[in-house]
């Protein structure tokens, strides 16, 4: 039950951050709300993982995480290379 109450409350706060991510002014803004979304979307399967007890939404969790550094490093990288 409390599990399922903190997975709404934190997809409502990863939705929370689209705006940020559409109408942000450059590109640093973006490359934050991209992190911050993309921690949330981890948070909510290892929250769903832990309360319907299924291990495989564990493994995509860690892939999510994985690639959401790497987006992460490739954005700066990108734009410190166009800088």
């Amino acid at each position: 039950m409390i599990l399922d109450i903190l997975t709404l409350v934190t997809l409502a706060a990863t939705l929370a951050v689209l705006p940020r991510l559409v109408l942000a002014r450059d590109a640093a803004d973006r490359i934050l709300a991209m992190q911050l979304a993309g921690t949330g979307t981890v948070a909510i399967l290892l929250l769903l993982g832990a309360a319907e007890a299924a291990p495989a939404l564990f493994d995509i969790a860690l892939v999510f995480a994985a690639l959401a550094a790497v987006a992460g490093i490739a954005f700066v990288a990108l734009g410190r290379r166009n800088a």
